[in-house]
Parts: C-alpha cells; structure tokens; sequence
C-alpha cells in the first residue's frame, strides 16, 4: 500500500515556534488490548534523512517492523520505553496509566527534551513538558513514527514471552488484543494474571465476570473508554 513518508515539519514548527532544541516524538502501543502493558516509546531522532520505508507500524508487515527497529535502534539520536503494567490500568485508568508510562520513558531518556510531539488528540502527558498533539502522528512526524515502530515491536517480543506461559491463549500471534483464539481461551480458562480485570470484555464473560475490578474514581470518557472492545464485538 502506498503512503507518504514521515517527515520533519512538526518537529521544525516546535523548534521554530517554542526555540526548543531536542524535540521527542512519543508513540504508544497496547491501549486496546485485553492482556498485557501499555507501552511508551520516546524517541529523539533530529532532523536526520529517516530510514527508507519509515512509517506507523501498523502499516507494516511483522517481518518489516522487526527489520526496521533494528536499523532505528543505531539510527534515533536516543530513544527510551516505558510501561504501565495491567495492575496499573486497573488501579489508574488508561489516562494516567499512559501518563505514567510515558513519563518513565522520557525519564529515561539521557537527555531531556524541550518539547514533546504525542500521537492523537489528547494530551495526556500534560504539565510540565511543551506539549503538542498530532493526529496520525505515527504517519507524518519521523520522531514518533520511529517511535512507533519501536514500541510495537518491544512490546510484540514481551508478549510473545508471556505466550510462552500461556499457550492456550497465543499471545505470540495476538498480542494480548482481541482475537478468536483469545476469546475462546478467555472462555474456557478465564482471564491470566496479565489480563486486565476493568476492562468490559469481562462483561460478556458470565463464568469470570465476578473477577471484574471496578474503580471507585473513574476518569472522564476519553482515551480512558477508546478503544475497549466488549467481549462481542
């Protein structure tokens, strides 16, 4: 499928328009899905010519995202990651488990940016670091498609270690997102100890739906329902 190419243009308009110097692109990986952590990359990348074929890992192939992590990993000027474990999102919500994880990404980092450009709408990172938000980000910022694809393929390789305990539910293949394997494992076995327990999948599950955690401060809709997919889907 063709697609343009990332470019510099954000990160230019934050250096032109802020006077910052280092500039972070962050990207996340993990919201939507059952099991597993949320995962943060940040990336500083400069304004160097990226890697040919450089885009949003979720337009690339396994067998090209792993390809293409592994030149990024000399490539980026410096990149960091960071997790929010399942426990977290159930005790946190989405929002503020994403804020944490990003923040022990760019915590990190060796170096401290001046400014962040965050994948999507919502600025979740907040104070007090220069924030600016780009819709599809992934695909038009170098500094957080490069993200991207380090996040997506960390964070496939965790889950693929996780399958390895768990193979009824083949994490290696789904990740921890929904898929029919997943759901007939959810079933018959009910939810690991990596499978968030707040999550509405659990309601269409009558046999493990006792298991189900329910905050006593839930967040605002926003990125905290986006992207929870019910066990009928």
């Amino acid at each position: 499928m063709a697609y343009e190419p990332p470019t510099h243009s954000v990160e230019r308009s934050l250096r032109a328009t802020t006077g910052a110097k280092i500039v972070v692109g962050i990207d996340e990986v993990g919201r939507g899905a059952w099991a597993g952590p949320v995962t943060v990359c940040a990336a500083v990348t400069g304004l160097r010519r990226p890697p040919t074929g450089l885009t949003d890992s979720k337009l690339l192939s396994p067998k090209k995202r792993t390809a293409l992590a592994r030149e990024l990993d000399s490539w980026v000027t410096a990149h960091a990651l960071g997790h929010s474990s399942p426990e977290e999102i159930d005790d946190l919500g989405m929002t503020a488990a994403l804020r944490l994880a990003a923040t022990r990404a760019l915590d990190a980092l060796p170096v401290r940016p001046d400014a962040v450009i965050l994948d999507g709408k919502y600025d979740y990172l907040g104070t007090p670091w220069t924030v600016r938000t780009v819709i599809k980000g992934d695909q038009s910022c170098v500094s957080v498609a490069a993200a991207s694809v380090i996040a997506k393929v960390h964070r496939d390789a965790m889950m693929a270690e996780l399958g390895a305990e768990h193979t009824d539910f083949r994490f290696e293949d789904n990740a921890g997102y929904p898929s029919p394997t997943h759901r007939a494992a959810l079933r018959e076995l009910g939810p690991t100890p990596h499978h968030r327990l707040s999550w509405a999948y659990l309601d269409g599950l009558p046999r493990w739906r006792h298991l189900k955690r329910v905050r006593s401060t839930p967040e605002p809709v926003g990125l905290e329902d986006e992207g929870q997919l019910g066990f009928d889907f």
